[in-house]
């Protein structure tokens, strides 16, 4: 985009109003011009006046930025007592009679807008400019509050990085990156797949495949699945080749593996901005199966502290947006695991008080200003009459984030596979890339149809993609290392960070290492070999030893060097008789691509070989957990 000032539009650029519900009109596909001139799609709401026309009064307005369809029903748009999702324009005319105007808007190049889509990279300045438009029009009192999930989350923090006139408050829900180098786009230096099906599942969507339905039907006839046994992807060599867009962005973000100008830009970058940051009310929520749990986490902490910037952070136990359920994979939360009913009536009653209080300085009854976690754990263990394992929970509030009362756990993997106090020794296995380890679980989302998110056993199924032996557990894998501790003598809840540090080796140029907290259930009657339900995992490249803006091979005669594996933070109370392991390996696919072992530039690989990786056991390879020696009282429901 240029830099030159954003453009203005003034009143006049309102399309007719129509009925959209009771005593409201919607002004539809407003073109609202960007700075270098493309015009984005955007329907105002507005209520009646007694003569049937708008109502001039100035009002607070509630503003959402989507590339998934301004007109459309978003997924999560429901609650417990509510399950059908409301439309956009249902909820627009609610928050109509709630005293606002509703601004949705299409993201450029997508749906009704103009332009060229480029994920993440155009959204700080649009959004900007956008803001700059409401600020200009006469319908608005100068106080504008934003919200979204996921990509509807992201566009907030970008514009708010810019300092846009008029934002006062942001409800960001599911996203908003910190770095998308080390959360969302990449991990540890891998890249995140999520990526590569959203880039496909988006590209039918897409201004090409609606104009041309044989582009369409072509994207669709791909087999993403037979494609995934071909990565990396490179130019013209993709199920995503007919939207060149699309797969430009995709292998750019692919392809471009050193941290620098390329990934510290507003959209995707927002820790670069947190000393200016605007100093507004933010509600940030995730949850422990999403794969926003650490940019979630980054965003609070790195904005925490001044009392004109009052934070509220909320971490269910949900995957992507889906904090109306209960059931997350093969696990059963309990009935206390909707954010519905506990930390509020539902999401949208929550959002009704955030925006009455900070948009119309309404005194309200909001449980914000604090830190709303669920525990994972604590349930029966037995199977449900649905089939899933209840393992339970409980939501607890503490005053900050990390938990000021949590205690350091260490625990070191030892030669003899357990965990516990260091012991020197060493362990070796070969990775070899055409075999890696399958993905089943864990903080995952758009990854349909080839993986899904949520809690699962870990142990082969005929429904993840790359498992061959099913019923066959992963810790019977000869690249996969599981250590475990004993039996645990009493309940042990792990309520922080998760941090791996190894002390590794490889016979190869470049490597992963991966490393995954398992909370092992004990054998039962409904589980005769027990429950490995996955908590978190994470990666590390180890081109990337030196740092993310240095990568550089592993030269033959390097030896042993260290590395940190950083898996997303969690709360969960493994029980008393279950054991805590943790497993190493080199590769989980198709959470993370895959690495070929042979130093070639990212994404480019066209050949592979093995890789003879070794642990060194002892001091400097160490699992860092942190415990809450006195869990919390539950937190009082409303």
């Amino acid at each position: 985009m240029t830099t030159s000032e954003p453009v203005v539009t003034d009143m006049v650029s309102l399309t007719p109003a129509e009925h959209a519900g009771p005593g409201v009109v919607v002004h539809r596909n407003v073109m609202v011009a960007m700075r270098d001139g493309v015009r984005l799609a955007t329907d105002v709401y507005r209520p009646v006046a007694a003569d049937g026309s708008p109502d001039a009064t100035p009002r607070p307005v509630i503003f959402e930025r989507t590339p998934y369809d301004k007109a459309g029903t978003p997924r999560t748009e429901l609650s417990v007592a509510s399950p059908t999702p409301q439309t956009r324009q249902e909820l627009a005319v609610r928050l109509v009679a709630e005293g606002y105007v509703v601004i949705w808007q299409d993201c450029r190049g997508r749906y009704a807008s103009e332009g060229n889509f480029t994920k993440y990279l155009n959204e700080a300045e649009d959004g900007y400019d956008s803001m700059v438009w409401i600020d200009g029009q006469a319908f608005g009192n100068g106080r504008v509050g934003t919200m979204g999930l996921s990509y509807d989350a992201h566009v907030q923090m970008a514009l708010a990085c810019l300092n846009p006139p008029g934002l006062a408050c942001m409800a960001v829900d599911s996203g908003g990156f910190s770095n998308a180098f080390t959360c969302g786009i990449r991990q540890g230096g891998a890249l995140e797949m999520k990526q590569a099906t959203w880039a496909y599942n988006r590209a039918m969507e897409a201004p090409l495949a609606a104009a041309d339905p044989a582009i369409l039907k072509a994207i669709q006839s791909e087999s993403l699945a037979d494609w995934m046994t071909r990565t990396p992807w490179t130019r013209g060599r993709s199920p995503v080749r007919w939207d060149p867009d699309y797969e430009g962005y995709l292998l750019d973000q692919w392809q471009h593996g050193t941290f620098d100008a390329f990934w510290k830009k507003t959209g995707i970058w927002a820790a670069g901005y947190y000393e200016t940051f605007p100093k507004i009310p933010i509600v940030f929520m995730s949850s422990w199966y999403d794969v926003y749990v650490q940019t979630t986490l980054e965003n609070y902490m790195g904005l925490k502290g001044l009392a004109d910037r009052p934070l509220t952070l909320i971490m269910g136990p949900w995957t992507h947006g889906n904090r109306s359920r209960r059931v997350f994979g093969d696990v059963d939360f309990g009935p206390n695991a909707t954010l519905d009913g506990q930390v509020d009536q539902d999401w949208l009653t929550f959002r009704l008080k955030f925006f009455a209080r900070w948009l119309k300085d309404e005194h309200v009854s909001l449980r914000d200003e604090r830190v709303h976690l669920f525990a994972m754990g604590g349930g029966s263990g037995r199977r449900t009459a649905e089939g899933h394992l209840d393992h339970g929970g409980q939501w607890i509030e503490v005053a900050d984030w990390p938990v000021p009362e949590a205690e350091p756990l260490h625990l070191h993997p030892r030669p003899d596979m357990t965990l516990g106090a260091p012991q020197d020794g060493v362990l070796s296995y070969t990775y070899d890339p055409v075999d890696p380890v399958p993905t089943i679980g864990g903080a995952l989302t758009s990854g349909e149809p080839i993986f899904e998110g949520g809690a699962f056993d870990q142990t082969e199924d005929a429904r993840f993609f790359g498992c061959t032996t099913p019923g066959l557990p992963l810790i019977a894998r000869r690249d996969v290392l599981s250590f475990e501790t004993p039996p645990l003598e009493d309940d042990l809840l792990i309520a922080g960070p998760v941090t791996m540090r190894l002390r590794v080796s490889t016979d190869a140029p470049d490597t992963d290492f991966t490393a995954k907290l398992v909370d092992v259930y004990p054998p039962s009657e409904d589980y005769p070999r027990g429950y490995a339900m996955i908590i978190t995992d994470g990666i590390f490249r180890v081109r990337y030893r030196k740092g993310y803006d240095r990568p550089e091979p592993v030269a033959p005669d390097e030896g042993a060097f260290d590395i940190t594996i950083t898996p997303f933070a969690t709360v969960n109370l493994f029980a008393k008789g279950h054991r805590l392991r943790l497993d190493i390996s080199s590769s989980n696919f198709p959470k993370y691509d895959i690495n070929f072992n042979t130093g070639d530039p990212e994404g480019t690989a066209r050949g592979g070989r093995p890789a003879r990786n070794t642990l060194h056991l002892g001091q400097d390879s160490v699992l860092e957990l942190s415990v809450l020696p006195s869990p919390p009282a539950p937190a009082t429901n409303r």
